[in-house]
């Protein structure tokens, strides 16, 4: 089942207009798709760009990708039909693994299950990589403005506090060809993006949706586990 709408964003890439010109050659590729082109008037962030779709999206359910991203062909088909099936759950995500440009794509299982994510689950691992996610349209929060690292994460967290049900569905149907962390991209920045994270704990305190003793708990806990990646990232580069 291909996409019904698919909506590509440049955020003011500072190129000279190349990638605003690859995104029209792909749209005049690929003429039978429905594909709009949005060309943001300056660079503020994926949380922002993401948003800018979300704005003109008319179809009932959004999914996200970035540049440096790729799916599984039939990803869409299944999540799809799987949210439709369970029209309760405004969000969810599936398994994303690390794979090699030109590695053949994990198989997928026959059985399709999901379980619930809960509040306590996601405040300790964002288990929702944004190339998996599949959200209603019509809901509310979205992205803050602006915020450029653990933004994801934040709407993730309101969504789930919020009292919306979410899902993880355990297919590998996202793909990234490099680390989660370390390693190139807004990602490849360990302190800001821990930065970002802290952020988002603080302000899920400010907006009530935690306690202060939960707020200081995890705090302490994402510290720890910023430490135990620096290590890795260290030890990765030693190794290289």
């Amino acid at each position: 089942m291909p996409a019904q709408e698919i909506i590509l964003i440049d955020d003011f890439s500072n190129d000279e207009k190349k990638t605003l010109n690859t995104l029209d050659c792909l749209r005049q590729k690929y003429q039978k798709s429905n594909i709009k082109i949005l060309r943001l008037e300056k660079n503020c962030g994926p949380g922002s760009a993401r948003n800018a779709g979300w704005d003109v999206a008319t179809q009932p359910y959004l999914a996200f990708l970035d540049a440096d991203d790729s799916w599984h062909p039939n990803k869409l088909e299944i999540q799809y039909q799987w949210m439709a099936a369970h029209p309760n759950v405004v969000l969810s995500g599936h398994q994303s693994v690390k794979i090699a440009i030109d590695a053949t794509l994990p198989i997928l299982p026959e059985k399709l299950s999901a379980r619930s994510v809960n509040r306590s689950r996601l405040i300790f691992s964002n288990c929702f990589p944004t190339r998996s996610v599949m959200l209603k349209r019509e809901i509310t929060p979205r992205f803050i403005p602006g915020k450029r690292y653990a933004e994801d994460y934040l709407l993730w967290l309101t969504i789930v506090f919020g009292g919306q049900p979410a899902y993880v569905l355990n297919m590998p149907m996202a793909y990234s060809f490099k680390e989660e962390f370390g390693e190139g991209g807004l990602t490849g920045n360990l302190w800001k993006t821990q930065r970002g994270v802290l952020d988002t704990y603080q302000r899920l305190y400010k907006t009530g949706l935690i306690s202060n003793p939960v707020l200081i708990l995890i705090m302490g806990f994402s510290t720890l586990k910023y430490f135990r990646r620096w290590l890795i990232v260290r030890c990765r580069s030693a190794l290289n």
